[in-house]
């Protein structure tokens, strides 16, 4: 990991005064899980595996996009304190800890969406580190349940989270009875690999691959393949845009099979009460907030070395007394200063057009780009006017 990223994690860490070093003890029952499926090649898939393989996937992507997501964490829906907890049981059964630590992280993944306190940004992190290893470093997996009391006030989920891991060694140990070996490695611990991954998915490729339609300051994107998989997930942009909606696919042919099984149970009562996006967020004419134009305007901001403007500033100066005059003010008075250096045109540093063509690759094409672009370009003027303020000031003797 380079220099920045080790800064990334460092300030991570020092939010919970917590250490973000990759902790392989915790690991091992992750990695054993994975080598447990070497063992298929002798057991092989038997008629009984395979239907529960299928079976135990449907159920447990269900559980955690249906329930560990847009129930407990987005509270999009209503239901009972049974189906409540049946939820929360068989969401555990993935081996994804609770769902209180879940809903925890994954509020706090909406409040810092692709900024360093993102515990899984892939823009921070890197790929695999917000794929899979964010889950084994102490800094990241650690859960404020403060943000979460909704959910801690109730005494069985609490059991669930103290005990998360209970549910899956039992459905484990009904897999080896029921279907043998091969019940239990293409049974059940290839549909737990299978499942751990594609909810990765949403964490990772989710904000790497597909499209934008809304403009939300991260990387969140729109990917039917990643949708097909997690049963709705993958229309992660809308998702962004308006969390609060059930249903994540807006358009008619935007596949959401959770939200159809949802409705489907609402049918019965079992559920109820479910949002859907109104009408200006399906137009997207719901204009982003001021947080997300200056959230896109410093990643936009970022994309630029200010280090390297600064220097080509310099040098082109070097044929001027720009630089002398800029030193001369600041001896006088820094107001002086900063009054010239804002009369003066700098060159080399990025027009309005070049950074919109560099924001329309990286976000949303939408009208209030344009203002984020505005103002990611007078942020770079700001930070290399201070640059060259800073070197200009007299050194003190």
């Amino acid at each position: 990991m380079d220099q920045r990223g080790n800064m990334k994690h460092a300030r991570f860490a020092d939010k919970y005064e917590l250490s973000d070093n990759f902790s392989w003890v915790q690991s091992i029952p992750f990695i054993l899980i994975h080598l447990s499926l070497i063992g298929i090649f002798w057991t092989g898939f038997t008629t009984e595996a395979v239907v529960i393989c299928v079976t135990l996937y449907a159920v447990r992507v269900f559980a955690l996009t249906g329930g560990y997501h847009r129930y407990f964490s987005h509270r999009s829906y209503k239901t009972s304190r049974f189906f409540q907890f049946i939820l929360a049981l068989l969401g555990s059964t993935a081996l994804q800890r609770s769902a209180v630590w879940w809903a925890a992280k994954h509020r706090e993944h909406h409040r810092f969406s692709d900024m360093p306190n993102d515990a899984h940004s892939p823009r921070q992190y890197g790929f695999l580190d917000s794929h899979m290893g964010w889950v084994y470093r102490e800094a990241r997996w650690h859960a404020d349940l403060d943000g979460v009391s909704d959910l801690t006030k109730y005494p069985e989920l609490m059991w669930l989270h103290k005990y998360h891991y209970v549910p899956g060694l039992v459905v484990a140990f009904l897999c080896w009875w029921f279907a043998g070996w091969s019940g239990l490695l293409a049974g059940f611990m290839l549909s737990t690999v299978l499942v751990y991954h594609v909810t990765f998915f949403v964490n990772s490729l989710a904000h790497v691959v597909g499209r934008q339609r809304y403009l939300t300051g991260d990387d969140s994107r729109n990917c039917w393949w990643i949708a097909l998989l997690t049963f709705g997930e993958g229309w992660h942009n809308n998702h962004h845009f308006y969390s609060a909606s059930t249903r994540q696919g807006f358009r008619w042919y935007e596949l959401d099979i959770s939200y159809l099984v949802l409705k489907t149970l609402s049918f019965f009562g079992i559920v109820w009460d479910l949002q859907a996006p109104p009408a200006h967020v399906l137009k997207n004419e719901r204009s982003p907030s001021r947080l997300v134009i200056e959230k896109t305007a410093n990643h936009l901001a970022s994309t630029f070395s200010v280090d390297q403007m600064v220097e080509q500033v310099k040098q082109a100066w070097a044929q001027s007394n720009h630089m002398d005059e800029l030193r001369q003010r600041a001896r006088q008075a820094m107001s002086d200063a900063e009054a010239y250096l804002a009369e003066v045109e700098l060159p080399y540093l990025p027009t309005l057009d070049d950074i919109k063509a560099k924001a329309q690759k990286m976000f949303a094409r939408v009208p209030a780009l344009d203002a984020a672009v505005e103002r990611a370009h007078a942020k770079l003027v700001e930070m290399v006017s201070m640059r060259l303020l800073e070197e200009a000031q007299p050194q003190a003797v």
